[in-house]
């Protein structure tokens, strides 16, 4: 396979955003709600139980998303739990998130997975 350019390459004459510098990065939000309030305007169940854990399902019960801040999991640094189910029942993958990975940037994890609800790469 051969990649050709169609336009040859011009830099930027200036940064359309702030200098990295100048820039407030995203640093901790020790709350579940921006997650919580996206999966719940998605249409997922989302339950507390005693112990202050938050257990998210997806409406077709596929994936589960766990805010497990009083689990033992959370002592070894796994806050944030996803697992993934294939069509047979089975996991098919799974990702944590520990303490220091903020709410938001979680949110934007499982919303980039909401996007794309087929299963397979449109890039294969």
């Amino acid at each position: 396979m051969t990649l050709t350019a169609t336009a040859p390459f011009q830099a930027p004459a200036g940064l359309p955003f702030a200098a990295l510098g100048e820039h407030e990065w995203l640093l901790d939000c020790h709350s579940a709600s921006p997650v919580t309030d996206l999966l719940k305007n998605q249409g997922w169940d989302v339950v507390s139980d005693l112990d202050g854990n938050v257990h998210c399902s997806s409406p077709d019960q596929r994936v589960y998303v766990g805010f497990l801040a009083e689990s033992p999991a959370a002592a070894r640094g796994e806050l944030w739990h996803i697992n993934i189910k294939g069509t047979d029942g089975t996991t098919a993958w799974h990702q944590t998130f520990g303490p220091d990975v903020p709410a938001h940037a979680v949110a934007g994890f499982l919303a980039a997975l909401i996007a794309f609800p087929s299963r397979y790469c449109s890039c294969i």
